[in-house]
């Protein structure tokens, strides 16, 4: 039987070599991305991250040793691997914020959630952060304190993000129609514009019982005119504008990324 030392000196050769091996695949995974957008192929692309996991489950095989005896051990490990390639991948990407803005029902919190997962990027919403600040939910804001409150709420929580980086901010539907909190996120973040119809927009909120500025006016004619009032704002503001009219999340996400890597990339 080894003494101590050595069964030691063995782990840590097999953590040096492991540590070469896992540096090489991430320079492998910026590699990928230079040569994607070099030829104009999908960024993104979670569908072969899939087949990569099936592939790794391949190669061990149902005899290994090593997968009968550490089976699920690996496959957290796989797991954890696969997520530090996504984050690899979106600090490549970017060097700066994602802000999501828009009407509220365009998609902002389904798209973030979208981005968040497929570059293992941070998130953040700033209705959920004035919620936890507050202590209570923005109905209940409204009904007690009024909008000018929630916005100076709203704000704050913008400040807060203005010195972190990729993250991935989904903006209140209101945000941008304050300059000041456009010029706090300009600071750090590419401001993206999701578009969508006013028919598409009832679509997506008729039955929801938490957008305040709604309640009552849960009809066309009056999301149509609230729309075209904060037009003006929100084109103003933007850095990048997306339609998410009968687009798959992972496509909008795609032209997202595109976007905002357009002429930056290296």
């Amino acid at each position: 039987m080894r003494d101590l030392k050595q069964i030691r000196e063995e782990v840590a050769a097999c953590d040096a070599q492991l540590a070469r091996l896992l540096a090489r695949r991430m320079d492998c995974l910026k590699e990928a991305l230079l040569y994607k957008k070099g030829h104009g192929l999908p960024i993104l692309e979670p569908a072969t991250e899939n087949g990569k996991k099936t592939g790794a489950e391949k190669e061990r095989g149902p005899a290994d040793p090593a997968r009968d005896v550490y089976g699920e051990e690996l496959e957290q490990i796989f797991a954890c691997i696969s997520q530090m390639g996504k984050k690899v991948q979106g600090k490549a990407l970017l060097d700066h914020n994602i802000a999501l803005i828009g009407f509220m029902g365009v998609g902002k919190s389904t798209v973030s959630h979208c981005l968040r997962d497929l570059l293992a990027m941070e998130e953040a919403e700033t209705d959920a952060m004035v919620v936890e600040a507050e202590g209570m939910a923005i109905t209940d804001i409204f009904a007690k304190y009024g909008e000018p409150y929630f916005r100076r709420c709203e704000s704050d929580a913008i400040i807060r993000l203005q010195n972190r980086r990729q993250v991935i901010i989904s903006c209140g539907g209101g945000a941008v129609t304050r300059q000041e909190n456009v010029e706090c996120l300009k600071k750090s973040s590419r401001i993206v514009l999701l578009t969508a119809t006013p028919e598409t927009i009832l679509e997506r909120v008729k039955n929801s019982r938490e957008r305040p500025i709604l309640n009552g006016h849960m009809d066309l004619p009056y999301i149509t005119g609230l729309m075209e009032k904060r037009r003006e704002a929100y084109e103003a503001a933007a850095d990048i504008t997306v339609s998410t009219d009968d687009k798959p999340v992972v496509e909008i996400c795609e032209e997202i990324i595109q976007k905002a890597t357009a002429g930056d990339f290296s």
